[in-house]
């Protein structure tokens, strides 16, 4: 939000896809497994979920309600851009996401980044 303020533009597009699409449910189940050990993509498939069950067809549908057909996206998720660039919104650069990392954090970030494809800094 603040990156918007301070470009003076901007666009916040919120989905409903609680833990990467999954549910709330799936998501405590998949909790209950990483306190256990496993990561957060593991989790997810011992659930018998996919990786990541967000589309962003309906992000590209609000986009063009709003007279929107390219943007500067704000994410380290490759999959987002490239949903977008599917639904025919042009992404004319990405923006990197960059977050806090730290001790409860990093195995997280490392697990998205290595298994994953998100283009966060080492």
């Amino acid at each position: 939000m603040k990156a918007i303020q301070v470009a003076g533009k901007g666009a916040i597009v919120y989905l409903r896809q609680e833990g990467r699409g999954i549910g709330l449910y799936a998501k405590m189940q998949a909790y209950a497994l990483q306190d256990i050990g496993y990561d957060t993509l593991d989790a997810n498939l011992a659930l018998g979920l996919p990786a990541d069950a967000r589309r962003y067809d309906i992000a590209a549908e609000m986009l063009y309600a709003m007279g929107v057909d390219g943007v500067e996206l704000m994410t380290n998720n490759p999959e987002k851009r490239q949903q977008l660039l599917d639904n025919g919104i042009q992404v004319a650069n990405r923006v990197p996401l960059i977050v806090g990392r730290c001790a409860q954090n990093n195995s997280y970030l490392q697990t998205k980044a290595a298994r994953m494809g998100h283009m966060l800094p080492i």
